[in-house]
């Protein structure tokens, strides 16, 4: 009877902890994604003149840009504030629910125009953007970092650790994936509702009021349904400081290399997706088949994420990655010569997205193992420290990819619906140069990264893992 109380609690927590990445995803992608195409081509600045849209469209990406990047540095010292966290609930869900709750509603409000204060008062709807914009990627980053870091804490077994590692990804692939594919339908929805256009600022209002929601429920799903463990190797000792934070993560090694690496791989996965709107709209002036997008990649990562542990087991993980940086390179040669061709747009589309669920939890998978790799080096564990890097570096990527995006639609001519006749050749290769030709370079010098520098495999963290058993047993018995 206590074995089947505890397997059932097992399941209660597996599936908890992959119910909130589902409406984390989903929170990503609107924020880094749609979130651009809101106030780029669609919908924020439809009532100002020409001119006044274009320098506001500006002004909003470098303040994006510069807001992301400068909070790369508070990262650390958030994670060194979820280690430090003692509470009855223990280390990670309260972040939970103050991040996850905070930052839903504060995303709901930029896709509201701040409440319409965007056409109130120029002035003052920027200071209290560049506000809120810091707050919420302040509480979002504190629920991506509890998340992530709860894993160690979930279980001391690596194959468990895999299998909540799988669960995530799998829900954060349907969760991403499916925002993608619903955008334009709920948009139309509440745009249609609202008796508007089917792009209008009602319908925008309503696309934030359901991922804000979304994201609600699923944080709290984790905060209540998750259960921490405790083991040997998490006795941490001592509280670090903010300075051990960056110290920590400066000599892992290993965990720099692979962070580089999938830095380079977000910023040219999150661009080249930032602009297949534009792609859809303008190149092939196909705006109604854009979904398709999101459905392709759901239904690959539906197929795919499931699979990951068990091809895993035949297939070392450096393979994965470094076997779908290829499928990338073939997907964007695909993309520069015929991009114009619909059915090849949608093998190209398969290529680029296949291979995502395994970069991705690979990297996930690689740095999770690097707390213990940092562990045997220096001999503090840092478990929410470690894992914050990853919304480090989907910031770095984020920031980098909205600002090009941005940038990219107004050097192209490709703002406030811009008739598609009126773009010449040139704006048609400013766009495909941003949209394909860098990210391809940049996903060349992730695979190079990733080839020669990452060297720990799953069998190097068996082996520290088991180095590190044995000698906090061997200074056990010492005392004792």
């Amino acid at each position: 009877m206590s074995h089947e109380r505890g397997v059932h609690k097992s399941w209660v927590s597996r599936i908890c902890y992959a119910i909130g990445n589902l409406g984390q995803a989903a929170y990503y992608n609107a924020l880094s994604t749609f979130f651009v195409t809101y106030y780029v081509a669609q919908t924020l600045f439809r009532d100002y003149e020409r001119s006044e849209a274009k320098a506001m469209i500006a002004i909003i990406a470098a303040l994006v840009f510069i807001i992301r990047i400068v909070e790369i540095f508070i990262d650390p010292l958030l994670g060194n504030l979820v280690d430090n966290t003692t509470s009855r609930w223990g280390r990670f869900k309260p972040w939970q629910v103050i991040g996850g709750v905070g930052s839903s509603i504060l995303l709901f409000a930029i896709f509201t125009g701040l409440f319409g204060l965007v056409n109130v008062n120029k002035g003052v709807f920027i200071v209290v953007f560049i506000v809120v914009f810091v707050v919420l990627d302040v509480l979002y980053s504190l629920r991506d970092i509890s998340y992530w870091g709860m894993i160690p804490a979930l279980s001391s077994s690596s194959q468990e650790r895999s299998v909540y590692t799988a669960l995530g990804t799998f829900t954060g692939s349907i969760g991403y994936n499916g925002v993608t594919a619903i955008v334009v339908p709920v948009v139309g929805f509440f745009s249609a509702i609202a008796g508007a256009g089917s792009e209008s600022q009602a319908g925008w209002t309503g696309f934030g009021a359901v991922i804000a929601g979304l994201s609600i429920v699923t944080c709290l799903a984790v905060a209540f349904g998750a259960r921490e463990e405790e083991s040997v190797l998490r006795n941490s000792g001592e509280k670090s400081n903010p300075l051990q934070a960056f110290r920590a993560i400066w000599r892992n090694d290993q965990l720099l290399w692979v962070s580089l690496s999938y830095v380079l791989y977000s910023i040219a996965n999150v661009a080249t997706t930032g602009f297949m709107f534009y792609l859809f709209k303008f190149v092939l002036r196909l705006p109604d088949k854009y979904s398709i997008v999101g459905i392709i990649a759901f239904v690959v990562g539906l197929a795919v994420t499931p699979l990951y542990p068990m091809i895993n087991r035949r297939v070392p993980r450096r393979y994965l990655y470094l076997g779908g940086m290829v499928l990338m390179i073939a997907a964007y040669i695909l993309f520069i010569l015929f991009s114009t061709n619909l059915t090849i747009v949608f093998i190209a589309l398969v290529l680029f997205y296949l291979p995502a669920t395994c970069i991705q939890m690979t990297a996930i998978v690689t740095i999770t193992d690097s707390v213990e790799y940092g562990q045997w080096k220096t001999g503090k564990r840092n478990e929410a420290v470690t894992l914050s890097v990853r919304p480090m570096l989907d910031k770095i990527a984020g920031a980098l990819s909205n600002s090009i995006v941005g940038f990219v639609a107004i050097a192209a001519a490709m703002t406030n619906d811009v008739d598609p006749d009126l773009l010449t050749s040139a704006n048609i290769e400013t766009f495909k140069t941003a949209a394909f030709y860098v990210p391809l370079t940049v996903i060349v010098l992730s695979f190079i990264v990733f080839a020669r520098k990452v060297t720990l495999t799953e069998e190097k963290h068996g082996e520290i893992v088991s180095l590190l058993e044995e000698s906090i047993v061997r200074s056990d018995a010492k005392e004792s």
